[in-house]
């Protein structure tokens, strides 16, 4: 299941050593989970015949070198490929692009009790990436938890609005933030929605004025407010 999510949240307490959360890393590393990371920038193109080649468009200083990825290549099988390194890679990164089966998944750490802590604890912890820092007995800082968690799932919010009516602010339809179309909305909401469709009025940062009537293929912005319009 961690494989197919849109992030994976840690919760540790604050007042205790971080021996937890490495062993954690270290568990969904061994499952092919990548925490917080990117693919590596490298392109492995298989081919019928003609060897390996190699074309190298950045400099490789973590040890990296011809000879040791055609080794890598042979262990996975690959004996015809053009390889392409777009970026600067260490062995174990180009092993997992070789594998073809890391999963890249952003991580959060949520430091909790933080009610119990001095200011130089808090500053210790301050020192740790992609983490937030929380009381659940006392409530501290849960907006900014939630905010955070909106921005790792890299999600956006889009309310409805029935003709003639406000727009519905409680329950927004959430989409993935990549580019979602109007079409898309269309179809989280149903999929018969589209059979009837006519066009949208939409109101929004996606708007150049307000409202603005579009098609399908309309992209949408974080919180817009939208109105379909179906053909009579």
């Amino acid at each position: 299941a961690a494989r197919t999510c849109d992030m994976i949240m840690i919760v540790l307490d604050a007042g205790k050593p971080v021996t937890h959360k490495f062993l954690i890393e270290r568990e969904l590393d061994n499952f092919g989970i990548r925490l917080n990371q990117k693919p590596p920038d490298v392109k492995i193109k298989k081919k019928e015949r003609g060897g390996i080649d190699f074309q190298w468009l950045c400099p490789q200083t973590k040890g990296m070198n011809q000879d040791i990825a055609t080794r890598i290549l042979k262990e996975y099988r690959i004996n015809c490929a053009t390889v392409t390194f777009r970026e600067d890679v260490t062995h174990d990164q180009f092993i997992d692009v070789c594998d073809g089966k890391r999963t890249y998944i952003p991580g959060l750490y949520v430091m909790n009790k933080i009610d119990q802590l001095t200011i130089e604890e808090l500053d210790i912890i301050d020192e740790i990436p992609n983490y937030v820092p929380i009381s659940s007995r006392d409530e501290w800082n849960i907006d900014e938890l939630m905010e955070t968690i909106w921005q790792k799932c890299n999600m956006l919010r889009v309310y409805t609005k029935p003709k003639g009516q406000v727009p519905d602010y409680d329950e927004p339809v959430v989409l993935h933030a990549d580019g979602p179309t109007v079409e898309q909305f269309c179809n989280r909401i149903h999929k018969s929605i589209m059979e009837q469709f006519k066009y949208a009025w939409v109101w929004g940062s996606s708007c150049r004025h307000q409202p603005q009537k579009v098609g399908k293929d309309h992209v949408l912005a974080d919180e817009d407010v939208i109105q379909v319009v179906k053909k009579v």
